[in-house]
């Protein structure tokens, strides 16, 4: 533990990318695998669910402290993070420190075994814990405990390291690291071994992932040298067939197979030896159905033959990886389209889907396409340079997702709630409301859009304009109106609005409107998404009323 806590402090204080690796590295050369493969998933993000809530917590630690708990609660609002605020407050460790346990016995014989017990014999393992460990000890073990475990550290930094360490290509290691595994020795053998082996078998590659398109589509330069297509509302995936086998795997490494048997079926109709990258939609007769609907069939382990009828699947396939076996992601797109197409067609399976390719003269036309994507339960367009190869994660330059103008409306702050973090301090989550006659109704929550001198007036607002406490929630006096964007809105009977918007955020305060000015419920409504004809797809050209749509790959 006291290596990994060394680890934890080395990633803080450095603020160059060289150090942290090297940092890494030193550290996966001095650990013992079991103890490394526990440290390689805390670093990319997989943390234990909370064992013990955090309000047992924030009292044992004010006990343990011999403070009471009005001023633990005012340092942990001074500090705004608890795992912080407990280290800081405990008194000094006992002699003895625990730095002789590894990380794995830590993780595996105290924080899991938390869960299990009583509540008394909670305490007496974390206060007894806590007695042994040296402050920053204290601070990764508090962070453990609380599922908020977090460093300087991306995956990709990660994944640098351990293939230097390991003396691997950084795309074995990458695809290693997805899917699900158990921290372990044997885990660590897996990692390490030569590229290629069993190990490898069912595993996906790491994701492509585009950048929003923020300037004008012409700087890309001609649209010739571009793929276009539609940007799928659905769940990204890669579709796996090898070794006789299916795999489905969502973008959050999540294998998905058994929720979506009828696309497993579909694939069983492909070679093997083939990746497929691609959207997993809601579909029906020619169109995509709401994402709410594919949303609710995420939940289920084994849809029944209700879901399955109700929200049929299908994968829309944009990109082929792998085919024969052979890694394709060094070709160019359009090589790997061309391969892509030849395989589907050859399949001829019902479910696999290939992505159009929307094909027009210029910009200006392509624009007009975009335009048609709401209407067409679709989110905008890809753009994708024709000669590029398949990358890893997040790289600007090569795809690039040209997005629908959000929908919005000027709506007003009825409630507030403190932050997280750094910002647990200050209130700057919050609930706004649309008029409906003269009644304020809630239809979203927000937490971003606002600059920090924004969010520390409206925290001054909040304190001083309360009306109602609902424990750390406070209902504010209806005066501040803000415009508040969002993706998509679609009908909800969870909701008192009769409505739920997708991914809603302040776009600027309004202080030139006064409450009675803000937008109302019906205004809110009529954003709804009209009835659309099905998007174009392989040898379906859209409706002949509309041109546009006759210009399909």
């Amino acid at each position: 533990m006291k290596r990994f806590a060394e680890l934890f402090a080395a990633l803080d204080r450095s603020s160059g990318t060289l150090a942290k690796v090297e940092a890494l590295c030193r550290y996966f050369a001095a650990a013992p695998p079991d103890d490394a493969a526990w440290a390689v998933a805390f670093l990319t993000g997989r943390r234990p669910r909370r064992p013990v809530p955090t309000s047992r917590l924030k009292h044992w630690a004010a006990e343990a402290a011999g403070i009471p708990e009005w001023l633990f609660a005012a340092s942990y609002e001074t500090v705004g993070d608890l795992a912080e605020t407990i280290a800081l407050l405990l008194p000094p460790a006992a002699p003895g420190s625990a730095g002789a346990k590894p990380l794995r016995a830590w993780v595996e014989e105290e924080l899991l075994a938390l869960r299990g017990l009583s509540e008394e014999r909670q305490r007496e393992a974390v206060l007894a814990a806590w007695a042994v460990m040296e402050t920053t000890e204290r601070l990764v073990w508090n962070k453990l405990m609380t599922g908020g475990f977090r460093v300087g550290v991306s995956q990709q930094l990660v994944t640098r390291a351990l293939a230097e360490h390991l003396g691997l290509a950084p795309a074995v290691v990458a695809q290693r690291l997805m899917g699900d595994w158990t921290p372990g020795p044997a885990f660590w053998e897996r990692l390490r071994a030569a590229a290629g082996g069993e190990s490898d078998a069912g595993r996906p590659y790491p994701f492509f992932l585009a950048y929003p398109l923020e300037g004008p589509p012409e700087a890309l330069g001609p649209s010739a040298e571009w793929l276009t297509e539609w940007k799928w509302d659905g769940i990204r995936a890669q579709l796996v067939r090898r070794g006789g086998r299916v795999f489905i795997w969502s973008r959050g490494e999540e294998l998905v197979t058994e929720k979506f048997p009828e696309i497993a079926a579909a694939a069983a109709g492909l070679p093997d030896g083939c990746v497929l990258d691609g959207e997993i939609l809601a579909w029906r007769e020619g169109r995509p159905l709401d994402l709410a609907l594919l949303q609710q069939r995420i939940g289920r382990k084994n849809p029944t033959a209700k879901v399955l009828a109700e929200t049929p699947a299908v994968f829309m396939a944009y990109d082929l990886l792998e085919s024969e076996g052979r890694d394709l992601r060094a070709q160019a797109l359009s090589e790997r389209r061309t391969v892509l197409a030849a395989l589907l067609a050859a399949a001829g399976v019902p479910g696999l889907l290939l992505s159009p390719r929307l094909s027009a003269p210029d910009w200006p036309a392509l624009a007009a396409w975009r335009e048609e994507a709401r209407r067409r339960g679709v989110e905008g367009l890809m753009v994708k340079r024709l000669s590029s190869v398949y990358g890893a994660g997040r790289r600007r330059g090569d795809w690039w997702k040209w997005k629908l103008d959000p929908l919005a409306v000027d709506a007003v702050l009825v409630y507030a709630q403190p932050g997280h973090g750094r910002r647990a301090n200050l209130y700057t989550d919050y609930t706004f409301a649309v008029r409906d006659g003269e009644t304020l109704v809630p239809f979203a929550k927000a937490y971003s859009g606002l600059t920090d001198v924004e969010i520390r007036e409206v925290d001054r607002f909040v304190r001083t304009n309360t009306t109602e406490r609902f424990g750390p929630v406070r209902a504010v006096k209806p005066e501040l109106v803000f415009e508040i964007a969002f993706e998509a809105i679609r009908p909800s009977q969870r909701h008192k609005s009769g409505v739920a918007v997708r991914f809603p955020r302040i776009a600027r305060r309004r202080p030139d409107k006064r409450p009675a000015e803000a937008d109302t419920l019906e205004v809110l409504k009529s954003l709804l998404r009209e009835p659309a004809p099905p998007p174009a797809a392989p040898g379906r050209p859209g409706p002949p009323a509309r041109p546009l749509d006759t210009a399909f790959e």
